[in-house]
């Protein structure tokens, strides 16, 4: 493919940062190589998690929403249409010790001058059957994305910590009802959420269980519990199943050459910087706090940018 050059950057990475990246780089004319992913893989697929939502009502600019497949192949038809390059295949290993920095798939290298990594988080799903084929058919991971779709209905999350009580907090403003779902006899969550959360009259706990089985067809229709203690089974009729055990950053490419903090997330300073000069990092790899496609996107933008700015500096290829 390109072995023999020297690129000017490479995005490893192709969800909403990532593709933001390649747009942003591409029209500063440095002909970006975007190492999307594998079509076969759930943690790194090419465009994301949006690639497993099906309405996107919360992206500015579409009124009517977006289904999130389409959004992501509008991002990459217009990163494409700049001059931006795309490997469908997973990054393998790097080695940013010197510059040009190396990036592997398989047995190909590809050298360059600077890399952006958006190579994002998943969910950690509960491993139940038909899970990630209920994803927006009633499961969901993420509540500010699809609460506003639950209006009046009666839902359920899972999880103890504060992600999950933040999430059914906020589901109250939406949903009857908010079951939340743990499997021990406490939470894990902070005492002020958990204060919150106890004094909210939309929400239900259900202690000591854990979801054994989704039921329903197409749709989900209910959840079926186990409580850990005594075994016993019971059905609780809900639409919606919000998951809030946590996320887990794809990082492991990077460990060992890049500042990670105890979560496993990139560590970046002013913009879009990691430890390693010339090197950026956007998206949810580096975001514990928002995850939202269009903030993803926007530090995207700031990577390529930051990118840019740094070749500049340095005098490296055409564009300096």
């Amino acid at each position: 493919m390109f072995v023999d050059d020297v690129l000017d950057v490479v995005i490893v990475g192709s969800g909403p940062a990532g593709l933001t990246a390649a747009i942003y780089a591409a029209r500063a004319n440095l002909r970006p190589l975007v190492i999307e992913g594998q079509i076969s893989s759930t943690s790194d697929q090419p465009g994301g998690q949006l690639m497993l939502t099906t309405e996107v009502e919360n992206f500015p600019g579409f009124i009517d929403g977006i289904q999130g497949p389409e959004l992501m192949a509008n991002f990459r038809a217009q990163a494409a249409r700049f001059g931006a390059r795309f490997l469908t295949e997973k990054a393998t290993r790097v080695d940013f010790s010197s510059r040009p920095f190396g990036v592997w798939v398989g047995d190909e290298e590809f050298r360059a001058r600077s890399v952006i990594v958006a190579t994002g988080a998943q969910s950690r799903m509960l491993g139940l059957e038909r899970e990630r084929e209920l994803i927006g058919h009633g499961v969901s991971t993420c509540a500010t994305c699809d609460g506003f779709f639950f209006g009046d209905q009666e839902i359920a999350v899972v999880g103890g910590g504060d992600s999950a009580l933040e999430e059914a907090t906020f589901l109250t403003k939406f949903a009857s009802k908010v079951s939340v779902v743990h499997r021990r006899d406490q939470l894990r969550a902070s005492k002020i959420m958990q204060e919150r959360a106890f004094k909210n009259d939309k929400i239900e706990f259900v202690w000591d269980s854990v979801v054994s089985e989704l039921e329903g067809d197409k749709r989900l229709e209910g959840l079926r519990l186990q409580n850990v203690k005594t075994g016993a089974y019971t059905s609780v009729p809900v639409s919606g199943l919000f998951i809030a055990i946590g996320h887990v950053p794809n990082t492991g490419l990077f460990r060992g050459q890049l500042d990670m903090d105890e979560n496993g997330y990139l560590i970046t300073r002013d913009g879009a910087k990691t430890n390693v000069e010339g090197v950026f990092a956007c998206g949810d790899v580096q975001d514990h706090v928002y995850r939202q496609a269009v903030t993803a996107a926007g530090s995207g933008c700031m990577a390529a940018i930051d990118a840019e700015r740094w070749l500049e500096a340095q005098g490296d290829g055409d564009h300096a």
